[in-house]
């Protein structure tokens, strides 16, 4: 792709980014590229994995090599939901209620162990993530362009965790897990650079209106009838499968395409091909879809469903 092709950007600082991030997520360039992709298609991103593998390091230069606005926020079993969205507060001098905007207000917010807040407090997220903007006391504030939410979740068998409900995990457009790197990619990051000195020194590599000109470009990635055919029959496939509780949402089935739409774009292609939702297919779906038999998310369940799948 080039700049004759429809979508008329340069991916140059977009394989600029990749590059940066693949130098700090040592051996995971697969998940560094589903996270850039998601957003791209202007979702959310959900990281599920145990402590330790770099999850919150992956959030920090992201956001550091796009140069956008970067809140980290601790979930805990106390926090409320203003220590999220803001509060009003009486101002004496004033005499009027004045607000005080809470780090959800950032174009990066990283919500760190999001499973060990309560649902109350998980469910203030919802609104933000749909809809891109906070009603509080009767007045609706918008949020930041871009808005990206990314949310690091512990394993739900570890102590002092609260189960993310089907609402809010369906606002997560993906959800990746990163894992422990190979003896390759550890025995480099053991002798290499220390990964928060890295992020201090870390630069932007791409401008806002690069990154806006490249979300704007994913929706003008063309999508064939036969590729919408697949895409509905995979959706169709959760839907009738009896090992699910439930099937994938249209809301689910819009962020499959809008991702495979990305994926391709980072492939240079203005079309998407079947094999662009095969890629983001596991991450789009996994979360959503419970198993019956656990009531959680089983990886090998939706992998066989999808090679039982046709292609149109």
């Amino acid at each position: 792709m080039n700049a004759a092709t429809p979508s008329r950007i340069s991916l140059a600082p977009l394989h600029a980014v990749l590059a940066q991030l693949d130098d700090f997520i040592l051996g995971k360039p697969r998940e560094t590229r589903l996270a850039l992709a998601c957003l791209l298609a202007r979702g959310h991103l959900l990281i599920e994995d145990v402590p330790g593998v770099g999850k919150t390091t992956l959030a920090h230069a992201l956001a550091a090599m796009l140069g956008l606005a970067f809140q980290r926020v601790q979930f805990t079993s106390d926090m409320l939901p203003a220590d999220l969205i803001g509060v009003s507060i009486y101002d004496r001098d004033s005499h009027a209620f004045r607000f005080h905007a809470g780090p959800v207000f950032s174009q990066v917010v990283l919500a760190d162990e999001i499973n060990r807040a309560t649902p109350k407090t998980q469910s203030a997220l919802l609104e933000a993530m749909e809809e891109r903007q906070v009603t509080l006391d009767g007045e609706t504030r918008e949020l930041p362009d871009p808005f990206f939410v990314i949310a690091t979740q512990n394993p739900s068998s570890q102590i002092g965790t609260f189960p993310l409900p089907e609402s809010q995990l369906d606002r997560f457009l993906m959800r990746i897990t990163l894992g422990y790197p190979d003896v390759a990619a550890e025995r480099a990051m053991l002798l290499g650079e220390d990964r928060r000195e890295m992020l201090r020194d870390a630069k932007p590599v791409i401008s806002l209106a690069e990154l806006a000109d490249s979300q704007h470009a994913v929706r003008r990635v063309h999508v064939a009838p036969a590729l919408v055919d697949y895409v509905q029959a995979l959706c169709r496939a959760t839907r009738e499968a009896p090992d699910f509780h439930n099937g994938l949402s249209p809301r689910a089935a819009l962020g499959l395409l809008a991702a495979a739409r990305a994926w391709a774009l980072l492939a240079g292609r203005d079309m998407v091909i079947p094999e662009d939702v095969q890629a983001v297919f596991a991450a789009v779906a996994t979360h959503r879809l419970l198993a019956r038999a656990s009531n959680r998310p089983q990886p090998e369940l939706v992998a066989k469903l999808q090679a039982a799948v046709a292609i149109p």
